[in-house]
């Protein structure tokens, strides 16, 4: 089936529940037991198998290519649950050094008390992931495009990289999706999603997802279950229903992004725009040949700093000032006062992430009207 038949079609239940024609949703805890031989396959919510949480997880494998997908509580519970179940004490970590704040924070802040050491790579230099590999490393992690300035590595090097050296490779494709990207098929072990973010498209859940091999994604669900990150079915539910419009969403995301981006990069008061649908953007190149779709993501600069930005931001009508991206609205922000906050500021600097810099998400509202906001502030700044 083709990704848009999948994204309604996958995971469907046989014989549908009572008829149903979408799951319903179980607002049960516990369910009763039906002679299951161990603990792991009792239904119950935080054991991760409801048939809310079976059925999204259905279709989140499906879409990605994965043998099996696991529901989490949070893009965060996904990302640090995965790395530590395949990172123990005196391990070590190749991490891309420009990516979303939260993951920073966990790598820097968390991981150093578990006993693991990593090394920042440049995503984008192979000779750098080779000169801080060590006899302990064991996992390599990246993102599709780098959050916030959409830097992207050549994935097909990773892989390699990683199969060479017998390195898990993980991945987050929140800004991407299915729809854009497929890691799995290329050859990464986990695609990890904030499915907050395009998966669901509203605005309205916090949840995540693990995509990858049964073997793997149950071993990381065995530590979930330990660390408690469980997603409710009531969320599950309103996950599924936001998944079966993901394509459509994304034409109009991927749409939406390239006439912004083009239209603030001719701009006389826009100094630098990072979008890679552009050519100009240094991995332009790459990005067309690995990408079906560029997104709704880009970040930009204008002339005079922080200050211009922030009066910029203030004369928007239709853009949101809030953090998070990928819902039906668009959203803007300054990274140095929301995902990136918690980020040293000599980090930031040196990642290139200014106190001016502005990230903006496109929603699917009509781009002319979109941009016509854009120009009008702009004018006003």
């Amino acid at each position: 089936m083709k990704l848009e038949t999948k994204l309604i079609h996958a995971g469907e239940a046989r014989p549908r529940f009572a008829g149903a024609v979408n799951v319903p949703i179980f607002q049960s805890s516990t369910f009763e037991y039906a002679g299951q031989g161990k603990y792991e396959d009792l239904k119950y919510i935080r054991l991760n198998n409801t048939p809310n949480h079976v059925a999204v997880s259905k279709v989140l494998a499906a879409i990605e290519g994965g043998e099996a997908a696991l529901i989490t509580a949070s893009g965060m519970a996904a990302i640090s649950t995965a790395l530590l179940t395949v990172l123990k004490a005196g391990d070590h970590l190749l991490v891309q050094e420009c990516l979303y704040g939260g993951t920073h924070t966990f790598v820097t802040g968390e991981m150093p008390g578990y006993g693991i050491s990593f090394d920042f790579i440049n995503a984008g230099d192979p000779a750098d992931w080779r000169r801080k590999l060590k006899p302990n490393t064991r996992a390599i992690y990246v993102e599709t495009m780098s959050n916030p300035l959409l830097q992207v590595p050549d994935h097909r090097k990773v892989v390699d990289f990683a199969r060479e050296h017998g390195l898990v490779s993980l991945i987050d494709n929140t800004l991407a999706s299915a729809v854009n990207f497929r890691p799995l098929a290329l050859g990464y072990d986990l695609s990890l999603h904030s499915c907050t973010k395009y998966l669901n498209g509203h605005s309205d859940i916090v949840a995540g997802a693990i995509i990858g091999a049964t073997a793997l994604v149950e071993r990381v669900n065995h530590k979930l279950i330990h660390l408690g990150g469980c997603l409710d079915p009531h969320a599950c539910f309103l996950l599924e229903r936001g998944i079966k419009t993901l394509a459509l969403r994304m034409h109009q995301h991927n749409e939406n992004g390239q006439r912004i981006a083009e239209f603030l990069r001719s701009h006389s008061k826009v100094e630098r725009v990072m979008y890679p649908g552009l050519p100009d953007h240094p991995d332009h190149a790459l990005a067309h040949e690995l990408l079906e779709g560029f997104g709704g993501l880009l970040s930009f600069e204008l002339q005079g700093g922080a200050a211009p930005a922030q009066r910029f931001m203030e004369r928007l009508e239709l853009p949101i000032c809030a953090p998070s991206l990928g819902g039906v609205e668009s959203l803007i922000t300054r990274p140095v006062t929301t995902s990136h906050s918690g980020v040293a500021p000599d980090d930031r600097r040196r990642l290139g992430i200014s106190d001016g810099l502005i990230r903006f998400a496109a929603g699917i509202e009509a781009a002319e009207d979109l941009i016509e906001d854009l120009a009008q502030a702009l004018a006003a700044t």
